[in-house]
C-alpha cells in the first residue's frame, strides 16, 4: 500500500534532466479559480520557463471524472484526476460504462488531502463517539454531510462509513440522514445546527474546515486502521496522519485515508512530448509550488510516486535519467 510522504529535496547527486522542447497542450482541470486552475497556470509557467514558445492551455471542466471521459475519447491532451477517480475508471465503475485503459501518468501533483470526519462535540460526548466505528451502535440521530454526487470525496466517505455499518437505512432508523452539500455549504450547515457531522477529503486547515473549527464546537473522529487499509485497496488512495493540535479539540494524531491528484496524459501522447513536459516539471518545480501555499511540499520525487497509473514511458525515462526512478 502506498503511504503518504513528503519527499526530501533533490540531492546534488541527481543528474539534471535534459532541456525541454516546446509543447502546445490543452489541460483539462476543474472549476475556474480553484486549486486545479492554479496548478494549470503553474504547469504552463514551468513549460514556458524552458521555452517561451510552450503553451499549456487550461480548460475548466466538471473535474476529475469529466477529465477522464475526455482523456478516454482522446479529446484533451492532459487532465487532472484524483487517484481514486483513476482507480474507478480503470475498473469501469460508475460513472463509466467500461474500463478506461488509455491513461498514462505524467506525475503526482499532491497526495495530502486526508478525509476529515468532524462531529458536533456535544453529540460526541452524549453518545460516547470518538471514532467512526462508534457511530453505528450508538443510536445517535446524526445528520451527516456528504459531498455532492460526482465529487469523489462523497464516494470515499460513503465507502468508509459503510465499512463501519453506517448506511442510509441505519441512519434513518436512528433518526438521522445523509445530506448532500459541498464543503462550504457543509460548514454553514453545521454552524447553523442543521448538520451534526461533516465529511470531506481536503487539505489540513483548508479555509472551509478552519472556519468550522473556529466557529463550531466539533471533534475530529479517528478512523480504524482496517477501514483505512480497505479503502486504500478499493480506491488506490494513501494514508496520512493529521497531526495532533491541527484543530482545536484534537489532542492526538489522527490517521486517515488521503486523496491525491495526478497529471494524466494518454497513450496517444508521443514520448518526446511527455518527456518534454516531465523535464519542465523537474527543472522548474518551483513554478508549480508557487501557485498556492498548499503546494509547498511538491518535489520531483513526489512526481514519480504514482501507483494507481502507469507512468508515461517518455516521462518515466526523464525521471530515470534524473535519478528519480529505478
Amino acid at each position: 500500500m502506498r503511504h503518504f510522504f513528503l519527499a526530501a529535496t533533490l540531492g546534488a547527486a541527481l543528474a539534471a534532466p535534459a532541456q525541454a522542447e516546446p509543447v502546445n497542450l490543452t489541460l483539462s482541470g476543474g472549476n475556474p479559480g480553484g486549486l486545479w486552475s492554479l496548478l494549470g497556470a503553474g504547469i504552463d509557467r514551468a513549460a514556458k520557463a524552458d521555452d517561451e514558445g510552450s503553451v499549456v492551455t487550461y480548460q475548466a471542466t466538471g473535474g476529475g471524472f469529466a477529465n477522464i471521459a475526455l482523456l478516454g475519447r482522446n479529446a484533451t491532451d492532459l487532465g487532472l484526476v484524483h487517484d481514486a477517480e483513476a482507480q474507478i475508471a480503470l475498473q469501469g465503475g460508475e460513472p463509466f460504462n467500461a474500463p478506461i485503459e488509455n491513461m498514462r501518468a505524467i506525475g503526482y501533483m499532491y497526495n495530502w488531502a486526508p478525509m476529515h470526519f468532524f462531529l458536533d462535540a456535544g453529540m460526541a460526548e452524549e453518545y460516547g463517539i470518538d471514532s467512526l466505528d462508534d457511530i453505528a451502535g450508538s443510536g445517535a440521530p446524526i445528520r451527516i454531510g456528504i459531498n455532492r454526487s460526482g465529487n469523489i470525496t462523497s464516494n470515499v466517505a460513503l465507502a468508509m462509513l459503510e465499512q463501519v455499518g453506517i448506511t442510509e437505512e441505519s441512519l434513518s432508523e436512528a433518526g438521522g440522514q445523509f445530506v448532500r452539500a459541498g464543503a462550504n455549504e457543509q460548514g454553514e450547515l453545521i454552524q447553523d445546527g442543521r448538520l451534526d457531522m461533516i465529511t470531506n477529503g481536503i487539505f489540513i486547515n483548508h479555509s472551509s474546515f478552519r472556519a468550522v473549527d473556529e466557529n463550531s464546537n466539533v471533534v475530529l473522529l479517528s478512523v480504524p486502521q482496517e477501514v483505512i487499509d480497505a479503502t486504500n485497496e478499493m480506491f488506490g488512495t494513501g494514508t496520512m496522519t493529521i497531526p495532533a493540535g491541527s484543530y482545536s479539540n484534537q489532542e492526538a494524531d489522527v490517521a486517515s485515508v488521503a486523496l491525491g491528484a495526478v497529471l494524466v496524459a494518454t497513450d496517444a501522447m508521443d514520448d518526446a512530448t511527455a518527456a518534454s513536459l516531465a523535464t519542465s516539471l523537474v527543472n522548474n518545480i518551483d513554478e508549480v509550488r508557487a501557485v498556492h501555499g498548499s503546494m509547498a511540499s511538491l518535489t520531483p520525487e513526489l512526481l514519480t510516486s504514482v501507483d494507481v497509473l502507469e507512468i508515461h514511458p517518455g516521462a518515466a525515462q526523464v525521471y530515470r535519467d534524473a535519478g528519480l526512478l529505478n
